[in-house]
């Protein structure tokens, strides 16, 4: 039930956020979105210590944690897989280019063909 309300509390303390950047129409523009950073912040403290909150905080740690075992490639690692991939699409690009262009110049020959009969 607390939780419940918790996440309820958190959502009308966004929802005021909001409606306090409309309120404030006439204030200047660094005010009003102050308005909505409180509000969000405060929303966001207040979900964060709901049970959702908590499995959310879990998940994004065991996330940074995951990210930490990645073995990220070298600069060296990586530039060479860049230009592999550049050459790919070089060599797709002509590859297309001459097909087209054989595409292009046969269905030309054979439209020629046919109205000149």
């Amino acid at each position: 039930m607390q939780d419940t309300i918790r996440i309820w509390l958190s959502a009308l303390v966004f929802l005021a956020g909001l409606a306090g950047f409309y309120y404030f129409g006439q204030q200047p523009m660094v005010a009003r979105v102050g308005v909505i950073l409180v509000g969000v912040g405060l929303a966001l403290a207040i979900g964060w210590t709901s049970a959702q909150g908590t499995q959310f905080r879990g998940f994004v740690q065991e996330s940074i944690d995951e990210t930490k075992k990645v073995a990220w490639p070298s600069r060296k690692e990586s530039m060479q897989t860049t230009a592999v991939v550049f050459a790919f699409v070089v060599v797709m690009a002509l590859f297309l280019w001459i097909v087209d262009k054989l595409l292009e110049w046969g269905l030309y020959d054979i439209i020629l063909r046919w109205t000149s009969k």
